[in-house]
Formats: structure tokens, C-alpha cells, sequence
């Protein structure tokens, strides 16, 4: 019964890393386990480390080797990435099966969620590049190229793997001189997974807008897909749901288009325009030859009128007489 029994922190500083751990409205930014297995190559420990300068300072590297299979039991993974207070982790080893491999994942309560195993084919390390390097705390601009990413829904998970590993926050506005980071996600015909990193150099154009040039500054990976973990529909749901305060209350026939544009649609009923006031403008007044002409209309409709109500009236007298006269024979 005693390790059943809730701990209450005893100190001030305990207590607040318990507060950072609750659930918020807001998240805090997600945070990376990269810790490497029993067995590494020296590409995946230079691919680590990579993704570790990459993704400073919201990464946590483990120094030591971890005797973790993630797809046979993934209690130990699930309990270091409680600890470290981690929501993403990378996972690197190698073996006579399976060489360079490289497992991504992301938990959820505490629990694995996905987890895919990538193959790294090729590799380049960042530090080949002998091209400068963007500043920290850099923002990337995220890249997926192909068609093919949204033909299953494996490989929508997938990138919706990357995008959760590599985004480091959601803003709402940005500055042209602060996008120094691009990161090309390309998906082959034989499903084979390219990553590119870029530094974006402004140069002189002549005009307002500078002329926007790529230089390779690595890592460069080459991913093949392996093994995949991915959680069922309604986990997934579950997972992804937001609470309700961050909600857009949903507006009537008002849409936004891709760029963020707002377009209202609005309904107008039919309109008389006989009966719309306008006679207190000065230039809508009737002139005297109007008002002489509407009221001879007006003359010649009483006339119409009396005379129909007349011939009605003969009618009427000349059915009567013919019906007393059927009454008399």
C-alpha cells in the first residue's frame, strides 16, 4: 500500500516542475528523447546528434546506451520519456537485421502513441557541409513534396509524425528576415522518404522583395519505411481533440480559403423598389409634369373603373328580367 500512497512535494521548486506537468489549455512546447540503443553505428550517432543541434533547446540527449526494444516492450522507453518530461522521442540503433535504424515516435497519457522505424539508406552529416549554419532558437519553414501523402492513412500519420517532431511552435505573424530554416520532406515513387535541410539567403533583386536563394547546409537522409505503430481511430481522436475554449465559435455563411482570406456570403431579400422613401432628397422630387401625368392615370383608372361597375350592373338587371320571364311561361 505504501507505493500507492500520493507523494506531495515537500519543496517549493518540487511542487512547481509538479504544476509544469499538469494539463494546460495551452501546452508547453513538446520536448525530444534522443538516446541511442545496446548497439550504434557511428551514423546514427552522428544523426543524433544532428537532430539534437537541430532541435536545442527543446531536446533531451541520453549519454549513455539504453538496452530498449521499443517494438517488443515499450514499458522502459514509456518510463524514461516520463521522467524527462518528453512527448516526442528518437530512438537509434544497430543490428545484423536491421542496420542504421532510427525509430520516431510520440506518447500520449503517459503511452506510446506512434512509432515508426525508418531504414536510413544514405546519410550526410551536417558538419560535411562546409556552408554556414542558421543562429538557434530558428523557426523552420516545414516542406512536404509528393502526392502520395495523403494516398493511406499510414502515410498520413507519418507526416503527421514529422510535423509534430520538427515544429517547434505556432506563430501568428513573422518577419521575412527571421526565416533562415527550411526542411524538404520528399516522398518517392518507391515510398522512399527524402530529407533536406536548407539555409535561405537573402540577396539583392533590384526591387522591394529580395531574391531568395537555398544552400544545403545538412543533414541529408535518405529514409526507407520499415516497421509502423500507430494508434487506432479512436485513440488517435482522442488525442487530437482540443478543448473547448480554443474552439472558433463557428460563424453562419462566413468561410476562409487557404491563404487565410474571409469570404461572407449574405442573403437579400426580394426588394420593391415602388415602395422604397425617397422623396426627401431634393433631386428625387417629382417635377410638375410627373405629377400632372399621375393624376390623369389616376383619372382614367376611376373611369375604367365606374364603367365596369355600370356594365356589371346592366348584366345583373338583364338576368333578372330573363329569369322572370322563364318564371312566367
Amino acid at each position: 500500500m505504501a507505493s500507492l500512497r500520493i507523494k506531495k512535494p515537500s519543496t517549493r521548486k518540487g511542487k512547481k516542475a509538479l504544476e509544469e506537468r499538469e494539463p494546460k489549455t495551452i501546452e508547453n512546447l513538446k520536448k525530444t528523447l534522443i538516446m541511442e540503443g545496446r548497439k550504434c553505428s557511428n551514423d546514427i550517432r552522428q544523426a543524433l546528434r544532428d537532430f539534437n543541434m537541430l532541435k536545442k533547446p527543446n531536446s533531451r540527449m541520453m549519454r549513455r546506451n539504453n538496452d530498449v526494444t521499443p517494438f517488443e516492450d515499450a514499458t522502459p522507453l514509456e518510463h524514461l520519456a516520463k521522467t524527462n518530461d518528453c512527448h516526442l522521442f528518437l530512438f537509434g540503433s544497430s543490428s545484423k537485421k536491421r542496420p542504421n535504424n532510427l525509430i520516431m515516435g510520440r506518447t500520449y497519457d503517459e503511452q506510446v502513441l506512434d512509432m515508426v522505424e525508418f531504414g536510413i539508406d544514405h546519410y550526410t552529416a551536417l558538419e560535411k557541409f562546409k556552408t554556414e549554419k542558421i543562429s538557434q532558437f530558428t523557426k523552420p519553414v516545414i516542406i512536404f513534396n509528393g502526392y502520395k501523402w495523403k494516398l493511406t492513412e499510414e502515410l498520413r500519420r507519418i507526416k503527421s509524425l514529422l510535423l509534430d517532431m520538427f515544429r517547434i511552435d505556432q506563430i501568428d505573424s513573422i518577419r521575412l528576415q527571421g526565416i533562415e530554416h527550411v526542411l524538404s520532406f520528399t516522398l518517392a515513387d518507391d515510398l522512399t522518404i527524402l530529407v533536406r535541410s536548407y539555409r535561405i539567403q537573402l540577396k539583392k533583386s533590384g526591387q522591394r522583395t529580395p531574391r531568395i536563394e537555398l544552400v544545403e547546409m545538412g543533414p541529408s537522409l535518405d529514409l526507407s519505411v520499415r516497421r509502423t505503430k500507430i494508434a487506432s481511430d479512436n485513440l488517435y481522436k482522442v488525442a487530437m481533440k482540443q478543448p473547448a475554449i480554443l474552439k472558433v465559435a463557428k460563424r453562419k455563411n462566413v468561410t476562409r480559403d487557404e491563404l487565410g482570406n474571409v469570404h461572407g456570403r449574405v442573403h437579400v431579400g426580394k426588394q420593391d423598389i415602388n415602395v422604397l422613401q425617397t422623396r426627401k432628397m431634393k433631386g428625387l422630387r417629382k417635377t410638375a409634369e410627373e405629377k400632372r401625368q399621375e393624376k390623369l392615370n389616376k383619372q382614367r383608372r376611376n373611369t375604367a373603373s365606374g364603367d365596369a361597375s355600370m356594365e356589371e350592373d346592366v348584366d345583373g338587371e338583364s338576368n333578372e328580367e330573363m329569369d322572370d320571364d322563364n318564371g312566367e311561361e
